[in-house]
């Protein structure tokens, strides 16, 4: 059995351009996916958010319309109840990367806003892909690797192939014309190559350590493509 981080946001809100805060946190189907694929492993999960912060779900994750109808929607919040370790997160600045076997980054809109500018994060970022240790990172998350800058300035992402919710998607969500930024057009600012798929169905793309996911649909084939890694 091996120990598996999850990095999660600890705002739960996102501001927008005129200022207004956003109410958010993380997306439900991207922590309860790799987390039920994870613990069917054998895997014990840990928890880490910026200050220790217990993460907060994005409300709108766990409606019917997201999930495929009441049925569903009612199997997420039940198994996002049961994950105890959500109540129990230590200091992302306490981590110490030797202890785990696979990084993880659920995403939702709260890493647009504190994540994407974390440094501490950042840093495990780039010890991760230079440990060559498994990483995912899925949907909003990516934001992450904005902070993954290295001492001469450039992104330590910079050159690698990365799936991540895009403009087409943030558009179509509604938040395109109210952002202060996009995900995939700041990504590829930084020399991020973003492989864009088709909208809300799964897109994973795996470079190197590295396994990425473009929306909430891709959160499981993310796990999936990590534990193959692990194994």
């Amino acid at each position: 059995m091996s120990k598996i981080l999850f990095v999660m946001t600890g705002v739960d809100y996102w501001t927008l351009a005129d200022g207004t805060k956003h109410p958010t946190g993380f997306w439900a189907e991207e922590a309860v996916a790799p987390y039920k694929a994870f613990r069917a492993a054998g895997h014990e999960i840990v928890v880490a958010t910026p200050g220790g912060v217990v993460p907060t779900v994005d409300k709108v994750s766990l409606v019917a319309e997201v999930n495929g109808g009441q049925e569903n929607a009612d199997k997420i919040a039940s198994a996002l109840a049961a994950m105890t370790e959500l109540q129990n997160p230590i200091k992302l600045e306490d981590v110490n990367l030797d202890d785990y076997a696979v990084v993880f980054y659920p995403g939702g809109h709260g890493p647009m806003e504190d994540l994407a500018v974390d440094a501490t994060s950042g840093k495990l970022l780039i010890d991760t892909l230079e440990a060559g240790k498994p990483l995912g990172v899925v949907c909003h998350a990516p934001a992450a690797l904005l902070a993954a800058v290295k001492t001469d300035g450039s992104n330590a992402f910079a050159g690698y192939q990365v799936a991540a919710f895009t403009n087409s998607e943030e558009a179509q969500a509604g938040f395109a014309d109210k952002a202060k930024w996009l995900l995939e057009t700041r990504l590829t600012e930084a020399g991020v190559q973003v492989q864009p798929g088709e909208p809300w169905v799964p897109n994973v793309v795996v470079d190197r350590n590295l396994v990425t996911g473009q929306n909430p649909a891709s959160s499981a084939p993310v796990a999936a493509e990590l534990l193959k890694k692990l194994a």
